[in-house]
């Protein structure tokens, strides 16, 4: 047979998140690489009770198809858990976000078209806009997100910026409330759509981060969410919240993917959902996450002392982001790390243009306090044996 693979195929790149998911399956490998939820988290016993009361009072249609929009009350219960009004009827569930972005991605985008990002962005988004063949666009940025001044110079002919305002994967950053006005203020003035990726927001700290991009100006956005950080990442389900103007588009694109997503999954969070019960189990995730994220700070001082490593205070979500001395390369960094059975992620693939080698991202959920000290242990000696190397190498190139 003489298989001829589309044009659009050669876009597709295997993950380098997933690959390194695989090497975390070796038996003692710490992992601070995939972004996993932590399973302390999954409220398996609410799960239990709502998939039992979803089969006792409608089995036959929680096991039948569905609407394309999703089921109404989820519908409604995502519209009323958003802090700007928002019509149920803007309200499409999805298979997980990574769905959003790919439907976002087929509505929006031609071979060609220019799209904004972070700098660096969420791998996974790069992965999804690719097959439509895009022009990717890295825009300048800080500690607070992209730099207003890029942004404006860059949105002339954008089909839209992608932004992850809170805790970003995969630095951990939040976009300040001054920011977020500026950024709002000037992407509307330029006429350029706001993709707002929102699926750490209720993972804050000590406070809530600040509005969402989309509350101030929901005819110019698209916001995206997902239920995998606070109930379970298996449920796959996920929504996005559209302007009326572009929601049948995003609608027909699911439509001809998927039909519509497995309705005995939204029926069971619908019903895991009743009596608020987001609102007294996120605060256990919070405080667990918190102490995790303070172990992986104070592992990371201790232990990286004096070796020049930068690493930021992430305010909430699930990553750190650490840049390590001048001539290392995480990349080849990796495999030397796993030998000592840990893993982490390189920063590099999450750039749109050229990456920064030193970069990589640590995510400090999954593993226990205990099991973030051996592995910062681990990752310090490792970093201690490669430096020393890098210096023999000098040392053996100067003229003699």
């Amino acid at each position: 047979m003489n298989w001829k693979l589309a044009a659009r195929a050669a876009k597709m790149n295997p993950s380098v998140l997933r690959e390194i998911l695989k090497v975390t399956e070796r038996p003692g490998i710490i992992s601070l690489a995939g972004g996993l939820p932590s399973p302390k988290t999954f409220p398996i016993q609410a799960f239990a009770d709502a998939c039992a009361e979803v089969l006792h009072n409608d089995g036959q249609a929680a096991l039948q198809y569905a609407a394309s929009e999703g089921y109404a009350p989820l519908r409604q219960a995502v519209a009323d858990m958003l802090p700007w009004n928002v019509d149920p009827a803007q309200v499409l569930i999805t298979t997980g976000s990574q769905q959003g972005l790919d439907l976002v991605a087929k509505v929006l985008l031609d071979p060609g078209s220019k799209v904004l990002v972070e700098t660096p962005t969420y791998l996974g988004a790069l992965q999804a806009f690719g097959p439509m063949e895009p022009q990717p666009v890295s825009v300048a940025s800080d500690e607070e997100g992209v730099i207003v001044e890029d942004l404006v110079a860059k949105a002339k002919d954008g089909r839209f910026v992608y932004l992850l305002p809170n805790f970003q994967n995969p630095t951990g950053r939040t976009m300040t409330e001054a920011r977020r006005a500026a950024v709002s203020a000037a992407a509307t003035a330029a006429g350029l759509p706001i993709v707002e990726d929102n699926p750490y927001g209720e993972l804050w700290f000590d406070e809530a981060p600040p509005l969402p991009l989309t509350a101030r100006n929901p005819e110019g956005c698209i916001y995206l969410g997902s239920f995998s950080k606070v109930l379970a990442p298996g449920l796959r389900l996920g929504f996005l919240v559209a302007p009326k103007a572009i929601y049948p588009k995003l609608l027909q694109a699911k439509q001809a993917v998927d039909l519509h997503t497995p309705i005995f999954t939204q029926r069971m969070v619908s019903a895991v959902m009743k009596d608020n019960f987001l609102d007294r189990h996120v605060p256990t995730i919070r405080a667990l996450y918190k102490r995790q994220r303070d172990a992986m700070m104070a592992a990371l001082t201790r232990e990286m002392a004096g070796l020049d490593v930068k690493f930021n205070a992430p305010k909430g979500g699930m990553f750190l982001w650490a840049r390590l001395p001048e001539g290392i390369d995480t990349v080849a960094l990796l495999p030397k790390a796993v030998e000592r059975n840990v893993a982490f992620v390189p920063g590099a693939p999450f750039y749109a243009g050229e990456g920064d080698p030193r970069t990589l991202r640590l995510s400090f959920v999954t593993a226990s306090v205990e099991e973030i000290d051996i592995a910062i242990a681990a990752l310090a000696l490792t970093l201690r044996e490669e430096l020393a190397l890098l210096a023999e190498r000098k040392l053996a190139a100067e003229p003699v």
